[in-house]
């Protein structure tokens, strides 16, 4: 059964972008797509759904489709699905929804936490309340959101509405983002290479907690324990200051500096990389990592967050780490010596391969659409 999925995307490029690439080229249904730029956050939350909601006639008309033709409506936590399932016109508005949370409004670290504005939290909590299933990239951030819900709720003054979580989780289900097949196109794992190269590939943004990473790599620098570097990831047009000082104090490790803009450079620094760090302090999946395991880089990743669950419980006490001297030690030693990648490890990022997880997700909307 080929089912016909109507997409709505409020940020489309970036890791919402890439994910909706990779399903529908490695998926057996069919999707007719409706995009908007990624900027401008709030104004997509707030505007996305009455915007999808009068451009979709459009929309199908240019694909030889009728409203009828659709089975199932697929968006993300950047609408609001209580706004878009008002606004759509008949028979739309009646047909299975998912909405898909890449990140909510209720958990995302900010610097200044009193400048959380709730009533995007509330969209999030709207949305899983009228979507017919709410998919979440981890059970991390399944749960940290489910509680967050809970503790808003508590700042109700009165009338506060029973059952919400419990209501939501019924309809939650864990969906991972999926890898493109190319990062496991690379050959078999390289030897120990004198001196290995430490890989940065995340955001260049204060939730990914640049500080700790430079500064144990200014630290491992003054031991004498020799590295190479690679700092690649999105930069912004104001980037946390560290960067601009790691690229002085490290210039002498420093192979590559900035954002790999095409997808062959991308891969190309992946593969010369030997071990992917993280030392996030907000993570709801793990993308960067995963890419970088994937293409043979050992990780050196934080004992929480989304990380445990995503490693086999059998290599926690090799490749998690507890505190930032944990971190110094364990990257010291990987420096010296390069571990094994434990085929336990490169077999559980390769399950979710698209070539592997697209399956998945065509019976998750089959499913629905059957109930």
């Amino acid at each position: 059964m080929i089912l016909k999925i109507l997409v709505f995307e409020a940020y489309d490029g970036g890791s919402h972008g890439h994910f909706l690439d990779g399903l529908i080229a490695h998926s057996s249904h069919k999707y007719i797509r409706l995009g908007l730029p990624p900027r401008k956050w709030k104004w997509r939350m707030r505007g996305s759904a009455i915007y999808f909601a009068r451009n979709v006639s459009q929309l199908l008309a240019e694909n030889h489709l009728r409203t009828n033709d659709i089975d199932l409506i697929f968006t993300s936590d950047m609408t609001s699905v209580a706004d878009l399932k008002a606004l759509l016109p008949e028979p739309l508005k009646n047909m299975p929804l998912v909405c898909y949370f890449h990140e909510n409004q209720l958990t995302y670290p900010l610097e200044d936490e009193s400048l959380r504005d709730y009533q995007y939290g509330f969209t999030n909590i709207t949305s899983c309340l009228t979507a017919d299933a709410v998919w979440f990239n981890s059970r991390y951030h399944c749960e940290s959101f489910l509680q967050a819900t809970e503790e808003l709720l508590k700042k109700m003054p009165d009338f506060v509405p029973d059952k919400i979580t419990e209501t939501i989780r019924q309809n939650c289900q864990v969906m991972p983002l999926g890898l493109e097949p190319d990062l496991f196109a690379s050959a078999p794992l390289s030897p120990q290479r004198h001196p290995p190269t430490v890989l940065w590939n995340h955001r260049w943004e204060y939730d990914k907690n640049p500080d700790d990473f430079f500064e144990t790599l200014f630290d491992l620098q003054r031991s004498g324990v020799y590295f190479r570097l690679i700092v690649a990831g999105q930069s912004f047009r104001q980037n946390p200051p560290i960067f601009e000082a790691a690229k002085k104090i490290l210039s002498n490790q420093l192979t590559h500096f900035g954002y790999a803009t095409d997808r062959q450079s991308y891969l190309g620094l992946l593969r010369s990389s030997d071990i992917i760090v993280s030392t996030s302090i907000h993570e709801f999946f793990g993308l960067s990592v995963l890419e970088g395991i994937a293409s043979g880089c050992r990780p050196l990743v934080p004992a929480r967050l989304s990380y445990p669950e995503l490693f086999p419980p059998e290599v926690h006490g090799k490749f998690l780490y507890n505190s930032n001297d944990e971190l110094r030690d364990q990257l010291i030693s990987f420096c010296r010596e390069l571990p094994n990648l434990p085929t336990i490890l490169q077999e559980k990022v390769a399950q979710l391969s698209w070539t592997n997880l697209a399956k998945r997700y065509d019976e998750a909307f089959e499913r629905i659409k059957s109930t």
